[in-house]
């Protein structure tokens, strides 16, 4: 049973985890995380084949401003391609037919010649999708002249809750085109070697013949290697970027971009195409950048996705488990230790999974379960020692004072053999004529009378603090100054004995209408030095009071007559200013050579 509620504990936690995690509340924490792992490399060396002609604010300057005429970067694109370019790429979408319908044309008849120049294809899709699992796209925009399909790629990417771009689609698939691999995909290609080429297989992406991971829209997690740069600044391993101009008017020959993927795109802020990346948080990124970065990781091999909702759900539950399972077996403490190995370790698995499979686990939702099975564990091991100390306490508290109580639960140490000696002041309370009543009562009734009496005995101890040490037959041994040292413990016992004999004669009247028979207390105290603590072995202990104290106050209990309250010489002294004393003859007591003078309790003053 104690294992299957930990098990429910655990999965309670698990789900409530599960239901942030699917619903993706803590995503910039998350988004944080994985920035962190997948960009964790500063500085990456790019490729040099690939370069970038920016249509900046120096060549709107010169040529004029956006659109231009279509025949101009077809121009250029013929002259790279004619060059030697291993591919000229257009970030423009050509979607729609130009003012100029020979433009168009020309767009055409270059794109036919050189195979080596690639177009822009655009998805749209509907606000809202019929399930999470499925991705349909509503349209797709094709360049308006003829564009051979091994010539074009999708430029849609995926921007994340916080409106950062780090997913590329592989690729989208339309009902008549078939699927259109990502324009980075394309280009990709070009550049990698014949064993890793990225492909569309049995409906499956493949670098080469190891299977890529992706999410349900074939989705993946890509590297950024350069940050949002200014096309003026030379920064290190940063991608060439050039201006348009200087190309189109000489001052870069074409013939510098042989062999190399020409990316051509906006890169004035009057054109629009930015957006924010997980490199910077101030300085947006222009589009044309953004894909030659994508080009750059799957090159690299950078490319990763992130766990499905099913297998991040499961882990999560499973982890709760555990966690919960192993944090509540230690005291709470420890389990401080536990949250932090278990930290470490699914730490160092997600590494692991990271760079081995390049998936991405949940992160963050794991480690506020292990943080949350920690504050539970705490919070339930707090409750159930509270309940435990109530209960403990209720129990043991019927055997001594609270006070004794008190004392061994607060020591946290374990307890062990020994005591400490004390000035205390011990009291013996035995019930006279409670044998020859009992003999003429059934021993139920012996039992409830006696039970009766202890009880009444039990509470005027308690009532001034005293310490139940034990019940013996039908007397009580008891002392007060210990285990909490009580200055005035001979008033206290002095006070219990006087409490004790006035209650017993009101049980001795119903007694004697009953039965005709009745009994009184016999009480005998003594104060002085004993030893007090745990006697016994260390597998059977018993809080008591050892001493020749404790010897003295048993004899004057033995010689104490009904409803007679004996009060040796040095408890006398203790007493005598408050209370009143009727001096006894000495007695001869057993074990002592000489007589004890006793006084007889009468009251207080």
């Amino acid at each position: 049973m104690k294992y299957i509620k930990k098990i429910a504990a655990g999965l309670v936690i698990g789900f409530l985890i599960c239901m942030f995690y699917l619903f993706d509340t803590f995503y910039l924490i998350e988004n944080n995380m994985r920035d962190r792992l997948i960009n964790f490399s500063e500085n990456q060396e790019v490729d040099y084949r690939i370069k970038i002609l920016a249509i900046d604010d120096q060549s709107l300057n010169e040529i004029g401003s956006w659109p231009w005429p279509r025949d101009v970067i077809a121009s250029l694109a013929a002259q790279l391609a004619q060059s030697g370019a291993a591919a000229v790429w257009t970030d423009v979408l050509y979607v729609e037919s130009g003012s100029n319908p020979n433009e168009d044309r020309f767009w055409e008849s270059i794109t036919k010649q050189y195979p080596n120049v690639y177009h822009s294809a655009y998805f749209s899709f509907p606000p809202r999708q019929k399930s999470i699992d499925q991705f349909k796209p509503e349209r797709l925009h094709w360049p308006i002249f003829s564009v051979p399909k091994q010539q074009a790629g999708h430029i849609n990417v995926i921007p994340d809750n916080d409106n950062k771009i780090r997913q590329v689609i592989l690729g989208i698939e339309d009902p008549t085109a078939g699927m259109i691999p990502a324009i980075s995909v394309r280009l990709s290609n070009l550049l990698l070697p014949d064993n890793q080429l990225i492909s569309w297989k049995n409906g499956h992406w493949y670098s080469g013949n190891q299977p890529i991971v992706t999410g349900h829209m074939n989705n993946v997690y890509f590297q950024y290697s350069s940050e949002p740069q200014l096309r003026e600044q030379d920064a290190v391993n940063a991608f060439e970027i050039y201006s348009i101009k200087d190309v189109m008017n000489g001052t870069i020959p074409t013939s510098y971009f042989a062999n190399s993927v020409v990316l051509i795109g906006p890169y004035s802020v009057g054109l629009g195409d930015q957006y924010f990346t997980p490199v910077s948080n101030k300085i947006p990124m222009f589009g044309v950048e953004i894909h030659a970065n994508i080009i750059q990781s799957i090159l690299n091999n950078y490319i990763y996705t992130v766990a499905s909702p099913v297998l991040g759900s499961g882990i999560i539950l499973l982890l709760s488990i555990l966690s919960y399972a192993l944090v509540s077996w230690v005291r709470a403490r420890w389990s401080i230790f536990i949250v932090f190995l278990l930290t470490i370790v699914y730490s160092g698995l997600l590494l692991y999974i990271f760079h081995s499979f390049h998936v991405l686990l949940p992160y963050i939702y794991v480690v506020l379960v292990f943080l949350i099975t920690y504050i539970a564990s705490v919070v339930v091991q707090y409750v159930q020692e509270q309940r435990e100390k109530k209960r403990v306490t209720g129990i043991f508290g019927r055997y001594v004072s609270k006070r004794v109580v008190d004392e061994i639960l607060s020591n946290h140490d374990e307890i062990k053999v020994g005591g400490v000696r004390r000035e205390v002041t011990l009291m013996f309370v035995d019930i006279r004529g409670f044998t020859p009543l009992s003999e003429s009562m059934e021993p139920e009734e012996v039992v409830e009378i006696l039970n009766e009496y202890l009880d009444l005995g039990a509470r005027s101890i308690f009532s001034y603090e005293g310490t139940v040490d034990k019940f013996m037959g039908d007397g009580i041994m008891a002392f007060f100054g210990a285990p909490v040292e009580q200055k005035d413990h001979a008033k206290r016992a002095a006070r219990a004995a006087l409490a004790m004999k006035k209650e017993g004669q009101r049980m001795a009247e119903r007694l004697r209408e009953k039965y005709g028979k009745t009994v009184a207390f016999g009480i005998g105290i003594h104060s002085g030095p004993a030893v007090i603590g745990n006697i016994g072995s260390n597998d059977r202990l018993e809080y008591t009071a050892i001493g020749d104290t404790v010897n003295l106050a048993a004899r004057l209990e033995s010689n104490a007559k009904p409803e007679q309250i004996l009060v040796s010489q040095a408890a006398y002294e203790f007493l005598q200013d408050d209370f009143k004393f009727t001096p006894l003859d000495p007695l001869k007591v057993k074990g002592k050579s000489e007589k004890v003078q006793v006084y007889q309790l009468e009251g207080e003053l």
